[in-house]
């Protein structure tokens, strides 16, 4: 899809982005549309960057912080990757999976994803909605993931059905971690414009669980190769890689460039964040932002 462009902010009080950056970063090498994740603005005057990417929890979402992503994204002639996360980030007050699925399924839901998606009718930037994304994830990260197939379905169509009506141009991304199995949840082509997958790279796990490091196509190649099956244009919507020198450069000389024959791979988004939730294995919080994700 020619226009997703689109940049990536968390939201809750401020718009990620506007925060002012220390460091100013420059994606890695490459023609292929490049997004960020960017909470600490760093890469706020790269012209090269053409994707935000905003992630919002829709219970307690300040809702001016929205227009402020959009006045951000506008400026710099990005697209806007929006996350919603059906849930608070107040982790103590978050629901357990059961409330969430009775509360989606009887419409107590339905005004929080129509009140976010009404704004996103008004922004000047283009929108694609990313909503509940790595539904197959099994680790226990997130409250909507590992539901039965048909029950993720129906609560995915009726929130893209809520968004719709408010905001008929916005695109939609239904977004995979990228594991076996994924494609039990596909929502449909009517729901869907476009695929997200997730690639992080960690070289300490990967020598040490997986007996040797991963390269950047060799994690994603499989997860695509599975995408295609939905004849939609593909998208990394998360991306992060942390190793020594040698594992950082490869990977950053790759995500834009070892593409040759992933025709349908139309964008990347970088996490530039410090992780939220412990990776397996005893692995701790690995920091996927630029400047703290090589390893001495």
């Amino acid at each position: 899809m020619a226009h997703f462009t689109a940049t990536k902010a968390v939201l809750a009080g401020l718009a990620g982005p506007m925060l002012s950056a220390s460091i100013a970063l420059a994606a890695p090498p490459g023609s292929l549309p490049f997004g960020v994740y960017d909470p600490g603005g760093a890469f706020a005057d790269d012209p090269d960057v053409s994707i935000e990417h905003l992630f919002l929890p829709w219970e307690d979402v300040l809702l001016q912080s929205l227009y402020d992503a959009d006045a951000y994204a506008t400026e710099r002639n990005r697209s806007v990757l929006a996350t919603i996360e059906p849930w608070t980030w107040t982790r103590d007050e978050r629901n357990s999976p059961d409330v969430l699925i009775a509360g989606i399924q009887s419409g107590e839901y339905d005004e929080n994803m129509a009140t976010i998606c009404a704004i996103f009718d008004d922004f000047q930037s283009r929108v694609t909605v990313r909503w509940a994304h790595e539904m197959e994830d099994l680790s226990g990260q997130f409250i909507w993931a590992g539901w039965e197939p048909e029950t993720y379905i129906a609560a995915y169509r009726r929130m893209i059905d809520v968004c719709r009506a408010e905001a008929p141009d916005v695109d939609f991304m239904w977004s995979p971690l990228g594991i076996e199995n994924f494609e039990e949840y596909f929502p449909g082509p009517e729901y869907a414009d476009v695929v997200g997958l997730s690639v992080f790279g960690l070289q300490p796990w990967e020598q040490e669980i997986l007996g040797g490091e991963r390269t950047f196509r060799e994690i994603l190649e499989p997860r695509y190769n599975r995408a295609l099956v939905f004849d939609l244009p593909i998208v990394v919507a998360e991306l992060g890689f942390v190793g020594d020198q040698a594992y950082y450069d490869r990977w950053f000389q790759d995500v834009r460039q070892d593409i040759e024959g992933l025709t349908e791979l139309v964008a990347v988004l970088y996490f530039n964040q410090k992780e939220v939730y412990p990776w397996p294995d005893g692995f701790g919080l690995p920091d996927w932002r630029f400047g703290e994700n090589i390893l001495e």
